[in-house]
Parts: C-alpha cells; structure tokens; sequence
C-alpha cells in the first residue's frame, strides 16, 4: 500500500487502481481497505478508485487525540493525492465522514453515501446517548471485546451470529480496531442530521438506503436526502445494511460516471 501524510503528520496507508476520473471509497465501522476491496473491483473499470485504511485501523497511524477535524485531513490528505479533486462514496459511519468533509470545503464533486447511521427524533437521540454511554464505558474498562459485541448486537446482529464469531478468524482484527468505533460514534454528535451544517453541502449528492433495511434507516436517509441542497434519495431493492458490491457498483458507475466528468472539461 501507499502512504500519504495527514496534516497532524499521521501516515493514512491507501491503495489506488483503475484509471478516470479519481473516486474514493470511505469505509464504515471496524472496515479498513481491504473491506473495500470487492466494490473497488467493480469500479476499476471505469474509475481511479481509492481504497484506504481510516486513522487507527490496518496500516494507518493513529495521532492522538482524536477529533472529526483529524479524519477530514485525512481524506483532504487524499484527495490532493489524487490531483486536487474527487468523488466520494461513503458507507455506513464513512457517509458521516464524507458529508462532514464536504461541509468542511473539501473539493468534492459527488458525494454518495450510504445509511449513515444517524438517528434522529427525541427517541433517536436517546437510544445514541444510551449506546455512546456505554460503548465508552466499555473501552474505558479496557473490554475491547465488549466494544465490538456491543456495536454488532447495536447494528442487528443476532446472538447467535455474534456467539459464532467469537471462533472466528476475523474476530482479532475487528478487536484490534475496537477504539476506533469512539471515532465513529463522534463522527455522528448526538445522532441528529446536522442540517444546518449540511446545508453547505452544495455537491450533487446520492442518498442510498437498502429496500430490506430497517425502518429506522430508511427514515433517516430520506430525512438526510431532504436536509441537503442537491440530494436525490435511492432504495436498492433487497438490499439491508451488509450492502452487496453487485448491487450498489452499476449505481455508482452511473453517478459518478465519465460523462459527468466530460461536462465539466468541455
């Protein structure tokens, strides 16, 4: 992988493939490049598409302390590595980011994203105060463990599923990243849109939810989708939170597409 330095002087490893216009892939909780990697074969086709792992994760650095400031500069640290411009799609927790990035003025010329996990509404609000209260009580008792059964028993995990994991291969590395569910439970505030932040947001903008996915996420997508300046809402049929490269690939192609990008040159 390459590396690139971030403004408080955090190494943040990526990788790039493909060729066209320059698009990077900003991935959720306890993902890293790799996690990426499957949609980011779709894409190369037509895209110079960057992978990357976020601060604190895989091959990145992780300067301390931690502040939402610190992984805008690092995707602003990015996006001047691939020529001063790009698109960005963001999922999950990663959506939150890309939004905060473009309000912060980084030169973004599409955004897509995908169910950030916002929660807003007095009970939504709520429920992420319980969650923040005791994720950072959990960390703070050193459980990283507990971080990361909390998160997935938070995003609809089963017991079961989460019982079975703990055999698994993958569980070292999800708990190796368990700190960094802090950074992306910062990246939300109090769990409401922050509309008037996000109305600065004046790039095209894509607002994706899964036909399958719960109620509560697709509410909030639209209410996301209505809070920016430019944005279209979209429902994949079938799809939930765990969202199938297959499916979302030939709809970023398609709003990120070359003859976007043509436009512009002429």
């Amino acid at each position: 992988m390459d590396k690139t330095l971030s403004r408080d002087g955090t190494l943040i490893a990526y990788r790039r493939r493909g060729e066209g216009p320059p698009v990077i892939l900003v991935g959720g909780a306890l993902s890293t490049a790799a996690t990426e990697a499957p949609l980011a074969g779709l894409l190369v086709p037509d895209f110079d598409v960057v992978t990357y792992d976020r601060r604190g994760r895989g091959s990145s650095g992780d300067s301390g302390p931690y502040a939402v400031e610190r992984e805008i500069e690092d995707l602003a640290a990015l996006v001047t590595a691939v020529g001063g411009r790009a698109s960005v799609f963001g999922l999950g927790a990663g959506g939150a980011l890309a939004l905060e990035a473009r309000a912060a003025g980084l030169p973004v010329d599409r955004l897509a994203v995908y169910e950030p996990p916002y929660t807003p509404g007095p009970s939504g609000v709520r429920f992420k105060a319980y969650c923040t209260a005791r994720l950072h009580r959990t960390l703070s008792a050193g459980d990283r463990e507990g971080a990361v059964e909390l998160f997935l028993s938070v995003t609809g995990v089963p017991d079961d599923v989460i019982a079975r994991m703990r055999r698994a291969p993958l569980r070292q590395g999800l708990v190796s990243m368990a700190h960094t569910l802090a950074y992306d439970d910062a990246l939300l505030g109090d769990g409401t849109i922050p509309a008037e932040r996000f109305a600065s947001v004046t790039a095209r903008t894509l607002v994706v939810c899964g036909g399958f996915s719960p109620t509560r996420a697709r509410l909030s997508t639209r209410a996301l989708a209505d809070a920016l300046p430019r944005a279209r809402h979209r429902t994949l049929t079938g799809q939930t939170r765990e969202l199938a490269p297959q499916a979302m690939a030939p709809v970023l192609a398609e709003f990120f597409g070359r003859d976007m990008y043509a436009r512009q040159a002429s």
